[in-house]
């Protein structure tokens, strides 16, 4: 007897309780339900409903069988889709969502990339550094960068997230350079003004340190933080993948390089595994091999 036909009919009898419904929800007659539900328990090797003659329920052994059968129906329409899919080029609209400065410094290129390996996929790039609804507005995709996940999504990280505190030679020259973390408390510091709080946050000799700031400048957008620093106004934490060449030309200067600031993590995000589009399940694969390793391809670069 089919093994996975013997599941189905066990999740169904489980999801509704009775073997009459699920007998009409699987278009078949109840003592063919009654036959599969037998054969899934001997495949088990294991009584997993109490039956009487008012209710169907779930044994011990029931209630921890149901989610690996689940997971098992789940995995195989997975597999009949790709089956269905294997040869076919992949097509269509990919709606995409990033930060303005992640999509300026990393993603466009790649983004670029993989249309000319998947000529038929049509993307649409939307940016802010908002966290998109992506329900409301139709988004396959949203790049984030954030240690605060949404655990009603499916993600998969892509890359670490580090930051440098950096500021001009213009500035530093005016200010003075700061040598210890207490020495930031003195200086104008410009921020990025979602989370913000007075105080920077570090890592140092394998211990968090917290050092209160007065900011000067805020804004919700890392590409003007990043101007601003560049045009000297004040000290700024800065994401090492929109640095580019500015350290090694020395219009940026790395302070306290033995402080870390908070690393996060830049993920993939998206609604369901179910009935992907052939399209994004590839777009998601070799964004994960493009920006894969630690340190992530930008820093490699870099050092």
């Amino acid at each position: 007897m089919d093994r996975l036909m013997a599941v189905r009919v066990f999740v169904e009898v489980a999801d509704r309780g009775s073997f009459t419904l699920a007998a009409e929800h699987l278009e078949m007659s109840v003592p063919m339900v009654s036959r599969y539900l037998a054969a899934a328990e001997d495949w088990f090797d294991a009584r997993l409903l109490h039956r009487t003659t008012r209710k169907v329920s779930l044994t011990d052994a029931g209630f921890a069988a149901l989610p690996a059968c689940r997971q098992m129906l789940e995995l195989a329409e997975d597999a009949r889709h790709l089956a269905a899919e294997r040869g076919r080029a992949p097509a269509g609209v990919l709606r995409v969502t990033a930060s303005s400065s992640f999509a300026d410094a990393q993603l466009t290129t790649a983004l670029v990339e993989f249309q000319r390996q998947h000529e038929q996929v049509e993307i649409v790039l939307s940016v802010g550094d908002k966290a998109a609804d992506l329900v409301a507005e139709r988004v396959d995709l949203a790049v984030r960068i954030t240690n605060t996940l949404d655990p009603a999504m499916i993600t998969r990280p892509l890359a670490l997230c580090r930051s440098m505190l950096c500021a001009s030679p213009d500035y530093l020259k005016k200010h003075g350079v700061p040598r210890v973390a207490e020495d930031l408390r003195q200086h104008r510091c410009v921020a990025h003004a979602f989370g913000i709080s007075h105080q920077y946050r570090f890592t140092h000799a394998g211990e968090t340190l917290k050092v209160p700031v007065d900011w000067s400048f805020h804004t919700n957008e890392t590409a003007v933080l990043r101007r601003a620093v560049l045009s000297g106004a004040g000290v700024g934490i800065l994401p090492t993948y929109s640095l580019g060449d500015e350290l090694r030309t020395g219009r940026l200067v790395q302070l306290l390089p033995d402080h870390e600031p908070e690393v996060l993590g830049i993920h993939a995000i998206y609604l369901s595994r179910q009935h992907q589009p052939l399209a994004l399940r590839l777009l998601v694969d070799f964004l994960a091999r493009r920006f894969a390793g630690d340190p992530a391809p930008w820093d490699q670069a870099r050092a």
